[in-house]
């Protein structure tokens, strides 16, 4: 494939143009003039720090760029911290307008994938938790429920049927025995389907359904969020892996992007500047201090989240002089 030098150019990026002066790319189609004004197209997925599509860079003319050999290496673009941030951000609010049409009805299901203690459930249990307090006013019963831990294909089944009407919504918040059991997963897949009706069945005689007044079949018109750990494909079992494919073509699949200590860290700086830590009453200074903390000492936490931050918080609230010591001793790895 021919491939581009850009000699002069913009490309927006989180709502800013950015130089793409020397940047190299695979070319798609030449230079042409749009309603925007001229721009050539390119293979961004060639290129780390653009997005996984053809994207379009503004230029003035053809001699804006010049065609060079298919051997010549793609150049890489780093993001800037505020790019990061930007991006963290504009996921988790994507994450909570997904939420909202899951609610709705709108969404189905969704899948939402990242590290642990980086806020997945927060932003879904503060949507769904605003319309449970609505609920509780009016005196109507709950419309969604968390669960967590382990969970069996019967006791899954028993929890679609109680939240099986319209509006309702099941969170499965790191209950990952879901996607290890196959009975599991044919129910999940029965309920979540695409047809217009989803008829989930139980074809074997079982005394906790006829104890619960659980029939042996019913419609699901609810809505699932899993909030996982697990990064789908990169799961090794083929059996398994061919299960959770066709689980994910049921669901929009959310993937946070939060894979490096760094972009841990500025979502950790991100949240810290939001107000996590208000109630607390620290002074600036010592927030500023345990940001500081965990940033030089990332590499030595056992686990670098949110909820390091909070705890080095604990400490700072209840130890004002000698937190740092204490978090030593307790957040730290001592390997």
């Amino acid at each position: 494939m021919q491939k581009v030098k850009m000699k002069e150019g913009f490309y927006k990026i989180r709502g800013k143009d950015v130089d793409m002066t020397g940047m190299v790319f695979p070319m798609i189609s030449e230079f042409k003039v749009g309603a925007g004004g001229g721009y050539v197209t390119v293979d961004g997925t060639a290129v780390a720090g653009f997005p996984d599509r053809n994207i379009k860079i503004k230029c003035d003319s053809p001699s804006s760029y010049e065609l060079v050999d298919s051997s010549v290496a793609t150049t890489t673009r780093e993001e800037t911290d505020e790019e990061t941030i930007e991006r963290l951000r504009e996921r988790f609010d994507m994450l909570e307008d997904m939420t909202k049409a899951c609610k709705r009805g709108d969404v189905r299901a969704m899948i939402v994938s990242g590290p642990p203690g980086v806020g997945k459930s927060h932003g879904v249990e503060k949507v769904l938790g605003a319309h449970e307090l609505i609920a509780t006013l009016g005196d109507r019963p709950a419309k969604y429920q968390v669960v967590k831990g382990a969970m069996s294909a019967i006791g899954l089944y028993c929890k679609l049927f109680n939240y099986a009407d319209k509006d309702n919504v099941l969170v499965f918040d790191d209950c990952d025995s879901v996607f290890s059991d196959e009975l599991s997963l044919n129910i999940l897949k029965a309920a979540l389907d695409s047809k217009k009706t989803r008829r989930i069945h139980w074809n074997t005689d079982s005394f906790k359904l006829r104890n619960e007044g659980v029939p042996d079949s019913f419609e699901f018109k609810g809505g699932a969020i899993f909030i996982t750990n697990i990064k789908f494909e990169n799961v090794k079992s083929k059996k398994m892996r061919d299960h959770l494919e066709a689980l994910e073509s049921r669901c929009h699949y959310i993937d946070l992007t939060i894979d490096t200590d760094r972009e841990k860290m500025l979502r950790i700086k991100q949240i810290v500047t939001d107000g996590m830590l208000n109630e607390y009453g620290l002074p600036d200074e010592t927030v500023q201090d345990i940001i500081d903390y965990i940033d030089i000492n990332k590499s030595k936490l056992r686990e670098l989240s949110l909820r390091s931050v909070l705890k080095i918080a604990d400490l700072a609230k209840a130890f004002p002089t000698k937190w740092e010591a204490m978090a030593e001793n307790t957040v730290m790895s001592r390997a």
